[in-house]
């Protein structure tokens, strides 16, 4: 089986520590959600959920658990940009900072996850 990368284990801890975070405490995450965006506390569970699926997929390395990270990954992106954005008038440097840091942060999590090694299909005798 192929090696799994320091990348790929970057994804896979941040997405059960976030997961787990999003379950735990989604209150810390309001704040983060665009007004926007309907059911605000649901979403928050639906993302720990996600992530945290993603991270199981990743580590029994599923072969749909690149696509699905990365589908994550995308899916929160404009919530990442919302906070982002708002961030700029709150005057708080750091949290702005920390904000737009994420956005491009988001690009190298995307390409482990991508190249995450998943288990080779099984093929069936005669096929």
């Amino acid at each position: 089986m192929t090696r799994r990368s320091v990348g790929s284990w970057v994804v896979i801890i941040a997405f059960s520590v976030s997961g787990v975070g999003h379950l735990v405490n989604p209150l810390a995450f309001l704040w983060l959600m665009p007004p926007w965006l309907p059911w605000h506390i649901e979403l928050i569970y639906l993302s720990g959920v996600a992530e945290l699926l993603a991270a199981a997929g990743l580590v029994a390395r599923w072969r749909f658990a690149p696509l699905f990270t990365v589908a994550v990954l995308l899916a929160v992106w404009p919530a990442n940009w919302w906070f982002a954005v708002n961030s700029l008038g709150n005057g708080d440097t750091v949290t702005s900072v920390i904000a737009w840091l994420r956005l491009p942060l988001q690009i190298p999590l995307m390409w482990w996850a991508w190249r995450s090694p998943v288990k080779p299909r099984k093929v069936s005798p005669g096929a």
